[in-house]
């Protein structure tokens, strides 16, 4: 459910957007405007995702096509402290939420030093950690969206016509 200020924001992006604002305000009209808004942005605005699982972050290669190194100081002869926290930041329900600041910390944290294979870890698990967003989520994040900083998102997913019809029939 989007926030009124979210609604206003999203009425103010179409307001500024000639070819949004052109469209009539009837469900085929805001049909069409959510559609554009929940595209990817352009230029790519990056954000740090909310949602991320074990498996996603040591299983497979990021965007950048950087992996996961389990020898050495990547995790196997980290301290039992740093594997414990490792484990703890997953367990229960086996995902992580990056985009809080104290979770991308814990990641600095455990794979800490510069023997390695920990930096490229943390390279990697900070690649795992972002993707790009939709043209409403970039306007509803906060920060400067980069792939170095990328922002926080204050909305993730898809809004439908009705949150379109709901921002634009705002006073």
């Amino acid at each position: 459910m989007l926030t009124q200020s979210q609604l206003q924001t999203i009425k103010n992006e179409i307001l500024a957007d000639p070819v949004l604002n052109a469209y009539p305000n009837t469900a085929d009209g805001n049909f069409a405007i959510a559609a554009a808004l929940n595209l990817t942005a352009v230029p790519a605005w990056w954000v740090w995702r909310q949602h991320v699982s074990k498996a996603d972050f040591v299983q497979g290669a990021s965007i950048d096509g950087t992996v996961f190194n389990w020898t050495g100081t990547g995790f196997i002869t980290r301290s039992a402290g740093e594997r414990d926290a490792w484990r703890e930041m997953f367990n229960g329900e086996g995902f992580a939420n990056p985009s809080l600041a104290n979770v991308r910390q814990a990641f600095l944290d455990i794979f800490s030093g510069a023997i390695e294979p920990a930096p490229s870890n943390r390279t990697h698990l900070r690649a795992v950690a972002r993707r790009t967003a939709s043209r409403v989520e970039k306007i509803l994040a906060t920060g400067t969206g980069s792939t170095s900083a990328p922002g926080t998102m204050t909305f993730e997913g898809a809004i439908s016509f009705q949150d379109v019809q709901d921002a634009r029939n705002l006073p």
